[in-house]
């Protein structure tokens, strides 16, 4: 009778142990099944948008610190890698309770795909302005301006101008042609009554009636007749 009780309880028992083996290999399954969709989905954009994957990201990222040159990047990096953190993000938004911690992995590679991208173009932006110094004293290898992606080549173009318009401007206060600029003014007459206003040393001007004639800054000048406020007096 004992033995026909403990061979009726382990039956039971093992029945249980059955139960829950199926239910894990189930769950498993399932999750084993989400991955997979997951992984066909990446493989799917990736080649429809030639995504770029996390590694390579990160290998960009590893050429860039080691390196004093600016590094060759594909000229459609940046839409690849936009592709790739859209698609990261989208899987990370995904709420699923079944596969949180799946959901939560994809979630920290989007969060470090981000800083990686982030600290990668920073890095690119400092050699681009320490490229742009040189140039502005002895000009920039061809090299270095090819390796440049077609938005970093524009802010390079802008950089320069900005620097040569900073020297332009030094030059004309070295030659004292910046005292002269100041003192140029402008015969006006006015059109309509004007107020007191401040000129742009905040010295006090005016009132002026209508017809008044007063020669000022060229600048102050300009801005009246643009605002219809004045009429320009030739010299001739």
């Amino acid at each position: 009778m004992r033995q026909t009780f403990f061979g009726k309880e382990s039956l039971t028992n093992k029945k249980h142990l059955s139960i829950l083996i199926i239910f894990v290999n189930a769950f498993y399954f399932k999750e084993y099944l989400f991955r997979e969709k997951v992984n066909q989905n990446l493989l799917l954009v990736g080649r429809k948008y030639n995504m770029i994957t996390y590694n390579e990201l990160y290998d960009a990222l590893r050429k860039e610190r080691y390196s004093e040159q600016l590094q060759p990047m594909a000229k459609n990096f940046i839409k690849e890698v936009s592709a790739y953190l859209k698609d990261k993000k989208e899987l990370a938004e995904k709420k699923d309770e079944d596969f949180s911690e799946a959901v939560l992995k994809t979630k920290k590679q989007f969060e470090n795909s981000l800083a990686i991208f982030k600290e990668l173009i920073l890095r690119r932006k400092k050699k681009i302005l320490d490229l742009a110094f040189v140039a502005a004293e002895t000009g920039i290898s061809k090299r270095d301006f090819e390796n440049m992606l077609a938005v970093e080549k524009e802010c390079f173009e802008g950089i320069m101008k900005s620097l040569e318009k900073g020297d332009k401007k030094i030059s004309e206060m070295l030659k004292g042609s910046e005292e002269d600029e100041k003192k140029k003014n402008k015969m006006v007459v006015f059109i309509e009554d004007t107020d007191e206003f401040l000129d742009l040393e905040r010295n006090k001007l005016g009132p002026f009636k209508k017809g008044d004639v007063a020669n000022i800054a060229e600048e102050i000048a300009n801005i009246l007749i643009v605002d219809k406020k004045a009429e320009g007096i030739s010299e001739e």
